[in-house]
């Protein structure tokens, strides 16, 4: 039998065992390896030359299917031929995408230094405080950095102790107002994926646990509180009750974030007072709003994370209030807030340095409204944190213009 006779009654043979059960590779080796049988002595007599010639008419117009091409839609797993688009990991994989591998688990968070060095027992408290996440520090530390420098006589530094005592009181202040939010906020906090893991809503704290740690916040910020001057005393004071209620405010307007801001920016008004007993209201004031509108910025992006969450458990933000017009309201937010650092500046007699780093910083305040992805929370989060920039930026500009003015 001539060797493409062969080939195609092995392809024959393994169609016909193809419909019954897949056929093994070795079946299929040993058939096409094996020799072929001896015909018997046929009476007929030899085909004519034109019989040949058109056997070979008949093989190019449709030529026999190799081997190759008979295994080319099935792929060998073990003893079991399936076919080409098959993948074990396709039984397990969650993904609509083969390329997955099985089993694959998501990322592990990254360790923070609190993971590292704080004990396991204190861990939880650490964490209550965000101590971990110390961008919220940034944020309410800022305005208090600005409003001090500002304060200082043209020429000299800021008061560097000052700075210091302020620092301090952006981690306790910030801590006890995380703490108040966990406490009010725990019934909620389990029904939202970013907040479930809290050590309230997880049960890891007890709310008798919350309440003594925030007696312990309160009394070392109360500390901090005496230093400074009568007035700055009041001053602080008062902004206890903002620290209170802000928590609330998401479950009775859609401006909690506005409320934020009064709340994170009341250091540029206690800083001012702690150095010059007294408040300037054309320098000050200006400088608050400018906080205002800022944390109206950087704090409805924040809550873009959350606005899913947010709809299902019924609490309110900017991020809902404004919706597809978010960018629209950030950037207006965004103009007023450079808008009154430069009025800030400019009547606190500040030198021209001042006005290129404010550039720099209105510039990084539009590339955060320009190309967040509001739909992506990482990428919103990423936005916030970089906010401290915005924060430095400000404070080295206030500071080089004290310094030159």
């Amino acid at each position: 039998m001539a060797p493409h006779s062969l080939l195609r009654a092995a392809a024959s043979e393994l169609r016909r065992r193809g419909r019954r059960a897949p056929l093994p590779l070795s079946a299929l080796s040993s058939l096409l390896s094996s020799p072929p049988p001896q015909s018997p002595p046929s009476s007929r007599p030899d085909p004519s030359p034109h019989a040949d010639r058109r056997h070979l008419i008949a093989l190019r117009r449709c030529p026999p299917r190799p081997a190759s091409a008979v295994l080319a839609p099935e792929l060998l797993h073990g003893r079991v031929l399936h076919p080409s688009h098959f993948s074990h990991a396709s039984w397990f994989s969650t993904s609509s995408s083969s390329s997955e591998p099985a089993g694959k688990a998501s990322p592990a968070p990254p360790l923070t230094w609190v993971d590292k060095w704080v004990p396991e027992a204190a861990r939880p408290y650490a964490m209550l405080a965000r101590l971990d996440k110390p961008i919220g520090t940034w944020l309410l530390a800022w305005p208090c950095m600005w409003s001090i420098t500002i304060a200082a006589m043209p020429g000299e530094l800021p008061d560097l102790k000052m700075l210091a005592l302020f620092g301090c009181g952006a981690v306790l202040l910030r801590g006890a107002g995380c703490t108040v939010n966990d406490l009010l906020d725990r019934d909620i906090d389990n029904k939202v994926e970013r907040t479930k893991s809290r050590p309230f809503a997880s049960g890891v704290l007890t709310p008798l646990q919350g309440v003594s740690f925030l007696g312990i916040q309160l009394l070392l910020g109360l500390g901090i509180l005496l230093q400074l001057n009568n007035y700055s005393r009041i001053l602080g004071a008062s902004s206890l009750f903002l620290v209170f209620s802000y928590p609330l405010m998401k479950r009775f307007t859609f401006w909690p974030q506005a409320y934020l801001g009064l709340t994170f920016n009341w250091g540029a008004l206690l800083g001012w007072a702690a150095i010059k007993e007294s408040l300037d209201p054309a320098i000050i004031l200006p400088l608050y709003t400018a906080g205002i509108c800022w944390t109206l910025v950087y704090d409805t992006i924040y809550a873009h994370q959350d606005k899913e969450d947010d709809l299902k458990v019924g609490v309110k933000s900017t991020a809902l209030r404004f919706g597809d017009l978010t960018k629209y309201w950030i950037s207006g937010f965004g103009a007023a807030c450079i808008g009154s650092l430069a009025l800030s500046g400019h009547n606190a007699d500040l030198g021209w340095p001042y006005y290129p780093f404010l550039v720099a910083a209105a510039a990084q305040l539009a590339w955060q409204v320009s190309t967040v992805d509001l739909s992506s929370r990482s990428d919103c989060n990423m936005k916030f944190v970089s906010n401290k920039w915005f924060g430095a930026l400000v404070f080295s500009g206030i500071l080089f213009g004290r310094l030159v003015s």
